[in-house]
Protein backbone atom coordinates (compact mmCIF):
# COMPACT_ATOMS: atom_id res chain seq x y z
CA UNK A 1 0.00 0.00 0.00
CA UNK A 2 1.63 3.23 -0.96
CA UNK A 3 1.30 6.31 1.69
CA UNK A 4 -0.03 9.35 1.31
CA UNK A 5 2.87 11.08 1.16
CA UNK A 6 4.62 9.21 -0.75
CA UNK A 7 2.22 8.90 -3.69
CA UNK A 8 3.01 9.98 -7.46
CA UNK A 9 3.29 13.46 -7.59
CA UNK A 10 4.06 13.80 -11.60
CA UNK A 11 1.03 16.04 -12.85
CA UNK A 12 -1.98 17.76 -12.01
CA UNK A 13 -4.97 18.87 -13.36
CA UNK A 14 -5.56 22.38 -14.03
CA UNK A 15 -8.97 24.44 -15.40
CA UNK A 16 -8.36 26.53 -18.39
CA UNK A 17 -10.66 28.93 -18.99
CA UNK A 18 -10.73 30.57 -22.67
CA UNK A 19 -13.17 33.23 -22.12
CA UNK A 20 -11.55 36.81 -21.40
CA UNK A 21 -13.47 37.76 -18.17
CA UNK A 22 -12.31 34.65 -16.81
CA UNK A 23 -8.54 35.39 -16.60
CA UNK A 24 -6.67 35.50 -13.31
CA UNK A 25 -5.48 38.92 -13.37
CA UNK A 26 -9.14 40.08 -14.03
CA UNK A 27 -9.79 38.30 -9.73
CA UNK A 28 -9.58 40.50 -7.08
CA UNK A 29 -7.34 37.77 -5.77
CA UNK A 30 -5.66 36.15 -8.46
CA UNK A 31 -3.89 33.29 -6.47
CA UNK A 32 -6.63 32.19 -4.98
CA UNK A 33 -8.56 31.96 -8.10
CA UNK A 34 -5.17 30.18 -9.52
CA UNK A 35 -5.58 27.48 -6.39
CA UNK A 36 -9.52 26.80 -8.06
CA UNK A 37 -8.18 25.95 -11.51
CA UNK A 38 -6.49 23.31 -9.04
CA UNK A 39 -8.58 22.24 -6.38
CA UNK A 40 -12.25 21.59 -6.57
CA UNK A 41 -13.35 22.91 -3.27
CA UNK A 42 -13.06 26.06 -1.25
CA UNK A 43 -11.83 25.18 1.75
CA UNK A 44 -8.98 23.31 0.50
CA UNK A 45 -8.26 25.94 -1.93
CA UNK A 46 -7.75 28.46 0.63
CA UNK A 47 -5.68 26.12 2.30
CA UNK A 48 -3.20 25.50 -0.81
CA UNK A 49 -3.37 29.68 -0.92
CA UNK A 50 -2.23 29.39 2.79
CA UNK A 51 0.51 27.05 2.19
CA UNK A 52 2.31 28.72 -0.56
CA UNK A 53 2.12 32.24 0.98
CA UNK A 54 3.80 30.77 4.02
CA UNK A 55 6.59 28.96 2.19
CA UNK A 56 7.09 32.37 -0.06
CA UNK A 57 7.47 34.16 3.65
CA UNK A 58 9.35 31.94 5.45
CA UNK A 59 12.11 31.81 2.15
CA UNK A 60 11.77 35.38 2.33
CA UNK A 61 12.58 35.94 5.60
CA UNK A 62 15.24 33.30 5.65
CA UNK A 63 14.06 30.37 7.34
CA UNK A 64 12.42 27.82 4.58
CA UNK A 65 10.02 25.38 5.75
CA UNK A 66 11.48 22.13 6.39
CA UNK A 67 9.52 18.71 5.09
CA UNK A 68 9.65 17.67 8.78
CA UNK A 69 7.85 20.45 9.59
CA UNK A 70 4.46 18.46 8.69
CA UNK A 71 2.85 17.91 12.03
CA UNK A 72 3.14 22.07 12.64
CA UNK A 73 1.81 22.68 8.69
CA UNK A 74 -1.21 20.65 9.52
CA UNK A 75 -1.96 22.46 12.56
CA UNK A 76 -1.28 26.06 11.41
CA UNK A 77 -3.74 24.77 7.98
CA UNK A 78 -5.92 23.07 10.26
CA UNK A 79 -6.23 19.72 8.48
CA UNK A 80 -5.49 15.79 8.45
CA UNK A 81 -2.19 14.40 7.69
CA UNK A 82 -3.75 12.84 4.38
CA UNK A 83 -5.56 15.94 3.24
CA UNK A 84 -1.91 18.17 3.90
CA UNK A 85 -0.20 15.57 1.98
CA UNK A 86 -2.77 15.42 -1.07
CA UNK A 87 -2.69 18.83 -1.42
CA UNK A 88 1.21 19.41 -1.20
CA UNK A 89 1.40 16.22 -3.68
CA UNK A 90 -0.72 18.46 -6.02
CA UNK A 91 1.05 21.25 -6.04
CA UNK A 92 3.93 19.27 -6.69
CA UNK A 93 2.49 17.45 -9.52
CA UNK A 94 1.37 21.52 -10.50
CA UNK A 95 5.28 22.48 -10.34
CA UNK A 96 4.26 25.54 -8.48
CA UNK A 97 6.38 23.76 -5.52
CA UNK A 98 9.05 21.53 -5.02
CA UNK A 99 11.44 19.98 -2.30
CA UNK A 100 15.06 20.85 -2.41
CA UNK A 101 17.43 20.31 0.24
CA UNK A 102 14.32 18.87 2.66
CA UNK A 103 12.95 21.97 2.48
CA UNK A 104 9.86 23.44 0.38
CA UNK A 105 10.21 26.00 -1.87
CA UNK A 106 8.14 27.67 -4.85
CA UNK A 107 8.87 26.80 -8.55
CA UNK A 108 9.37 27.95 -11.96
CA UNK A 109 8.05 24.75 -13.22
CA UNK A 110 4.58 25.15 -13.87
CA UNK A 111 5.23 28.92 -15.74
CA UNK A 112 8.03 26.88 -18.05
CA UNK A 113 5.10 24.23 -18.80
CA UNK A 114 2.47 26.66 -19.85
CA UNK A 115 4.80 29.15 -21.43
CA UNK A 116 6.10 25.83 -23.52
CA UNK A 117 2.61 24.33 -24.55
CA UNK A 118 1.21 28.38 -25.48
CA UNK A 119 4.22 28.59 -27.74
CA UNK A 120 3.74 25.16 -29.19
CA UNK A 121 0.06 25.90 -29.62
CA UNK A 122 0.34 29.42 -31.18
CA UNK A 123 3.55 28.03 -33.81
CA UNK A 124 2.80 25.05 -34.40
CA UNK A 125 -0.83 24.37 -34.39
CA UNK A 126 -2.05 27.97 -35.56
CA UNK A 127 1.75 28.70 -37.54
CA UNK A 128 1.90 32.26 -36.19
CA UNK A 129 5.09 33.66 -35.75
CA UNK A 130 6.92 33.19 -32.75
CA UNK A 131 7.56 37.12 -32.14
CA UNK A 132 3.60 37.63 -32.53
CA UNK A 133 3.37 36.21 -29.24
Amino acid sequence: MTKVKDAPRTATTLIVRSHTTARITQSRDPYLELMHRLFQGEVTAMRAKGFLETVEERKKAGQPILVSEWSLLINELDVSRSSFYSMRNKLLGAGLLEIRGREYHLSGKFSKDLVDMAKWWWITILENSPEAL
